[in-house]
């Protein structure tokens, strides 16, 4: 293991959960690559011991990041690392250059965008405090008028302020805004469609489908100061 124990063990006098900081911890130490794909991720009780939460925390932390695809359990065997994708500058764009890419009309579909309280998942994947805001965008997204995709989007007020002056590309108003997406984590699993999935994209139920997850990180321009 390249980290140590220090790195990962929760502060107990923060207000966030301790399973919430250790899984926060543990993701950051997956994307930084304290891991490699299919290696085994410490056993509760190791990992409880090292930081010194219980074993119920480091259970708990685990299922998180089992929740979020980062590690599978495997019975009888314990906890793995799952592969990962990592798009560099050179490739990283959203859906509408993509598609405009590949010669489509890209345009979108706005479902909901506004403000609202973090989830769990967001909080800990943003690193931000437990009822924060997020700019939370949905849509789908479509090519020559067929739908494609359907976009759910969640980033900090202090990176879309305002989700509603947000237009055809997410990826280009982020750079109009100096806050360019430099790098990305993705992680993949498949589905089968729900109800109101499948009404939604025009597919039939418990079709099957693709869930891609992208955790971006900005490289932040300070604006010059007045």
């Amino acid at each position: 293991m390249q980290r140590s124990w220090h790195d990962l063990t929760p502060d107990d006098r923060s207000d966030t959960p301790l399973y919430l900081q250790l899984a926060s911890r543990l993701a950051a130490a997956i994307h930084g690559g304290s891991w490699s794909a299919g290696e085994a991720l410490p056993s509760e009780r190791t990992l409880s011991e090292g930081v010194g939460v219980s074993r119920i925390t480091a259970r708990k932390a685990i299922a998180l990041l089992v929740e979020q695809g980062l590690i599978r359990r495997v019975r009888g065997a314990g906890s793995f690392i799952t592969p990962r994708v990592s798009d560099p500058l050179t490739r990283l764009i959203g859906c509408s250059e993509m598609l405009e890419q590949r010669g489509f009309k890209p345009d979108s579909v706005w479902l909901d965008r506004g403000l609202r309280a973090a989830s769990r998942d967001e909080s800990m994947r943003l690193g931000l405090m437990p009822g924060a805001s997020v700019a939370s965008l949905r849509r789908l997204r479509r090519a020559d008028g067929a739908v494609m995709a359907l976009e759910q989007s969640a980033l900090p007020v202090a990176v879309v302020p305002d989700p509603l002056v947000i237009g055809a590309s997410l990826y280009r108003y982020l750079e109009a805004r100096g806050q360019a997406v430099v790098r990305a984590l993705q992680h993949f699993r498949a589905v089968n469609a729900g109800a109101d999935i499948a009404r939604l994209m025009g597919v039939a139920p418990q079709a099957a489908l693709l869930v891609i997850t992208r955790i971006g990180s900005t490289r932040r321009i300070s604006a010059p100061s007045n």
